[in-house]
């Protein structure tokens, strides 16, 4: 860049000017003069340029003004990679990293976090990739930093098999390094492989971070591993760590998981600061527990405590009720969420399923069959198999024939449905129908299959699924 007589001076009042623009208008004035005064390509001009306009969202400005160089120093590449890796919009990273490939800018260890980053957020595997090769020619492997990222790129796209093979080979390992596996097999759901490879930090001397422990007791939660989840707890307690808000939400969310809900309860009175997945968190658990009056007792007293209860909550309150055959307290709930005075959000599918789920256990069946009519949603398998079942317990025969027929229209292939219609038939003596339904299964390649009935397992278990 030319000499300016000036140029300290100027530059100084360009800092300043900069450090104090809060509105689009004068940042566009400050552009116009940096590029008047050829100023924009000076590396530290343009790195509190690029600040000041991601801090006003105007990283565009920023964009299509270096975008436009031929040859942007890598500072100043890195600097709006690393912006745009942060914003909504990670896809201008990558044509900014392209751009820099395009004009032989040679990226070093600073760029290919952010880059990855970006790649990470766009779960885009191919350019990661070719990411990963370029990084390993120029010999970047080494850096842990640059390690982290690409474990992190892998276990988002779900590639957790090479993301163990990048996190073996890795030279050097820190605690992001151990996270960013257990997190990806969490989130890949194979959970064993989560606790196995939280074991495995322990054994090598690592010492978990917060960020850890809540990837560990989620992983512990769903895969039911108290004993590891009873070890993370006793660990808080003698690191004396503070119990916040989202560490104490997910020791409850573990026990009630596992069972142990009681001791979700003096962790939840423990917590100095609660919110509302706090509380969701306890009245989901005591639903699983089937201590429904309790998960009643809280749902109240969390409104009573001025805490707004969400849909997440109002589901776990229902299925608490539908646990515990709560018939007129679940009505109640539903009826105040129904109206729309009491919360900010009306029932989705979810909460008719739970209402019409108790309604049919209890067996109120014409108010169940007229809500599933009512309600402005395509009713489900689930609920259909959560109706049936009602019919079946109460012996309606015809709700059972009605409810059966609904099944195989939603899932034609699923032979189960015919099995049990079939069924139904011969108790009632209906011998031309179960011949019926035996044609139909032959006529559509069906064969009569062994053990529980599908809908059956769905009443059993959609209720967890709600809860999960």
């Amino acid at each position: 860049m030319a000499p300016f007589p000036q140029l300290s001076s100027t530059a100084t009042r360009i800092f300043h000017l900069l450090h104090n623009c809060n509105s689009p208008t004068h940042l566009h004035q400050i552009q116009a003069q940096l590029i008047l005064l050829n100023l924009h390509s000076n590396t530290t001009i343009a790195h509190h340029f690029i600040n000041c306009c991601q801090s006003l969202s105007l990283l565009d400005s920023a964009f299509l003004l270096y975008i436009k160089l031929p040859q942007p120093h890598i500072f100043i590449c890195n600097t709006l990679i690393r912006a745009f890796s942060h914003t909504q919009l990670p896809r201008n990273s990558v044509i900014l990293y392209t751009r820099m490939h395009k004009n032989s800018i040679l990226p070093n260890n600073y760029t290919f976090p952010f880059i990855l980053k970006s790649l990470s957020d766009l779960r885009d595997i191919n350019r990661g990739q070719s990411v990963h090769t370029q990084i390993t020619k120029l010999g970047h492997l080494e850096d842990i930093y640059v390690g982290n990222s690409l474990l992190n790129l892998y276990a988002s796209c779900g590639k957790m098999e090479v993301c163990r093979m990048v996190f073996d080979e890795m030279p050097q390992r820190d605690v992001v390094s151990w996270t960013v596996l257990i997190t990806g097999y969490r989130e890949a759901g194979t959970l064993d492989d989560a606790l196995i490879t939280f074991e495995q930090m322990q054994y090598a001397g690592v010492v978990p971070n917060r960020v850890t422990m809540v990837n560990a007791l989620a992983a512990c939660g769903s895969f039911g591993a108290l004993e590891i989840g009873v070890w993370i707890h006793d660990f808080i307690r003698r690191s004396k760590w503070e119990l916040d808000v989202i560490l104490g939400t997910c020791l409850i969310h573990m026990y009630g998981k596992c069972g142990k809900i009681e001791e979700g309860l003096l962790v939840f009175e423990s917590m100095k600061e609660k919110n509302v997945f706090t509380w969701n968190a306890l009245i989901k658990g005591l639903a699983l527990a089937k201590s429904g009056k309790d998960a009643v007792r809280w749902f109240f007293r969390m409104i009573q405590e001025g805490i707004k209860p969400d849909e997440v909550t109002l589901i776990g309150v229902l299925c608490a009720c539908v646990h515990s055959q709560l018939v007129p307290m679940g009505r109640q709930i539903f009826s105040e969420l129904i109206s729309g005075k009491y919360f900010d959000f009306l029932p989705s599918v979810k909460h008719y399923a739970c209402m019409i789920d108790l309604l049919a256990r209890s067996g109120h069946l014409n108010d169940a069959l007229e809500l599933i009519k009512e309600m402005p949603f395509v009713p489900s398998r689930s609920i259909w198999g959560a109706f049936l079942n009602g019919c079946k317990a109460h012996g309606n025969q015809e709700l059972s024939e009605f409810a059966a027929w609904k099944l195989i229209e939603l899932a034609p292939e699923n032979s189960a449905y015919y099995v049990m219609l079939s069924n139904l038939y011969v108790e009632m003596g209906r011998w031309n129908d179960v011949e019926k339904v035996r044609r139909l299964m032959k006529e559509r390649g069906l064969k009569k299959t062994l053990g529980y009935s599908s809908a059956e397992l769905e009443s059993q278990d959609h209720v967890y699924e709600l809860l999960a």
